[in-house]
């Protein structure tokens, strides 16, 4: 499963969580994300949002970014 970052806030969606509380379940593909969702922190579409890799570690598996303090 892949990982995106909102290229203006830092916000990253990994579709393995998916964004449950905004109606995406776990396992949801970025391509499955509807077209007119919004970045939940600034607001910006998907089209400012850009794939990244993230380290399989301890410290990031299975966690959500944005959650992390």
């Amino acid at each position: 499963m892949k990982t995106y970052m909102c290229a203006p806030c830092g916000f990253m969606y990994v579709e393995e969580l998916g964004i449950p509380e905004d109606g995406i379940p776990a396992g949801t593909p970025w391509e499955e994300v509807p077209e007119d969702w919004a970045c939940p922190d600034c607001g910006v579409t998907k089209a400012d949002f850009m794939a990244i890799e993230l380290p399989d570690t301890p410290s990031t598996k299975g966690i959500a970014p944005w959650k992390v303090n």
